[in-house]
């Protein structure tokens, strides 16, 4: 497949605010139980729910860009019987709107306990929300991941580890920034989100590679003979089909070699994976503030070379007919 900027930018940018925003519910969950220190509700839940807002606010406006017609975008929410994207359509205005909701009951300090558990845990409004826009948030990563593992023709796409390898890079790169905020804000608790952010690394790891070593050994069920419904072994193309470049040739195929994709993948694997582990490792024993905003920056590069892998590593069944002959 080809893949177009605008939806790399889109997946890549709601993976890290989906990600951001669990990792401020599991902190506030966590200091509920007296796990961790408690924080400021303005300045650090406030603060970090309008940060999401902002990646979801970007991840939101690109998507505009592979809009043929903009101004008709709400008629995509229509189909949401049948269609994994309207879903999507539907799922990510309420996301943000509960974000907002959470991140305006932390500002405006709406924390009075509502009822208690035991004998010291008090449920506040934010906890309600939080707890609602958590479940909002998994649902939208499903949504987004659905579009493609719905598509049965996509081999490398039909398969639960592509809603795996969403959720767990969105949560990873959400742990890491939500690192990098408490770094750049002098909270104690990098640490902490530091280890969540691990654990999500080698998971989306374990996952991503998985799911390498699937594409790469998969048998595909079209061939050229069941193209053209012709059952023999040794079917030969004789022509492209058209004397030049066309619609088909430019959507349906990214253009480039099998040593650029190899140079992706290895990129990929090295930046998100490798590179923020080490990054995050050093940050816990040295306490450095600048080292986990180095590795969410470095990661989100390397998200952005995942995402365009993950697009041109799916091989189009249209692609028979149009392949190069030598």
């Amino acid at each position: 497949m080809h893949p177009a900027f605008s939806v790399i930018f889109l997946t890549t940018l709601l993976g890290v605010a989906q990600g951001l925003f669990l990792a401020l519910v599991t902190g506030q969950y966590y200091s509920l139980a007296n796990l961790i220190p408690a924080q400021d509700s303005a300045t650090f839940y406030g603060m970090g729910s309008f940060l999401v807002l902002v990646f979801l606010g970007l991840g939101l406006f690109s998507s505009f860009f592979h809009l043929g017609r903009p101004e008709r975008a709400w008629r995509s929410a229509t189909m949401w019987r049948t269609s994994w994207l309207s879903r999507e359509v539907i799922a990510l205005p309420v996301f943000m709107f509960l974000v907002f909701l959470y991140g305006l009951a932390h500002y405006m300090q709406w924390n009075e306990p509502m009822f208690t558990i035991g004998d010291d845990v008090g449920i506040d409004l934010t906890i309600i929300i939080g707890l609602f826009a958590s479940i909002a948030a998994f649902v939208l990563f499903i949504c987004t991941a659905m579009i493609y593992a719905s598509v049965r023709f996509m081999q490398e796409w039909h398969h639960w580890l592509t809603v795996a390898n969403y959720i767990f890079l969105g949560l990873t790169s959400g742990f890491t920034l939500a690192a990098a905020f408490t770094a750049w804000r002098g909270i104690e608790l990098v640490n902490f989100f530091g280890f969540w952010a691990a654990f999500f690394l080698v998971a989306g790891l374990v996952t991503r590679g998985w799911s390498l070593y699937r594409n790469v050994t998969l048998k595909h069920k079209s061939t050229s003979s069941t193209a053209i419904g012709v059952r023999h072994n040794a079917v030969v193309q004789k022509s492209q089909g058209s004397m030049g470049g066309n619609f088909n040739t430019r959507e349906f195929f990214h253009g480039q070699s099998e040593a650029v994709l190899k140079l992706v993948r290895y990129t990929f694997l090295v930046l998100v994976f490798a590179v923020p582990a080490v990054l995050l490792a050093a940050a816990w024993a040295t306490a450095s503030p600048y080292l986990p905003m180095i590795a969410f920056a470095i990661q989100y590069l390397g998200l952005l070379f995942e995402r365009w892998y993950f697009f041109a590593e799916a091989k189009h069944p249209q692609n028979l007919y149009y392949q190069s002959i030598a």
